[in-house]
């Protein structure tokens, strides 16, 4: 999918990939994929801030935030997850399974 390097430690990229918006966040070595809408007004989770310490990102327009590693979301308004896709690193090279 991507290169380690192409991705900026604590903050979220988007990818479009076979159909998939995903965001995808670097956390110093873990890299987390997750659906880059917001289930509550379809906003791209990418362009939001990204909370290291608790793995999750904040949805720009409403304030709503999802776990980088349930999809969860973790406070209002959402109430509906975001799907979460299984991230492999090897070397510099990070893949993304997606359905």
């Amino acid at each position: 999918m991507c290169s380690l390097d192409d991705l900026p430690d604590k903050a979220a990229t988007r990818f479009d990939i076979e159909g998939h918006r995903l965001a995808v966040a670097r956390v110093g070595d873990n890299v987390f994929a997750i659906g880059d809408r917001c289930s509550h007004a379809d906003y791209s989770l990418s362009e939001g801030d990204l909370y290291a310490d608790e793995l999750e990102i904040e949805c720009p327009k409403h304030g709503s935030t999802f776990s980088l590693t349930s999809g969860e979301p973790q406070c209002l308004p959402a109430t509906a997850p975001v799907p979460v896709y299984p991230v492999t690193v090897e070397g510099q090279d990070v893949f993304v399974e997606l359905p």
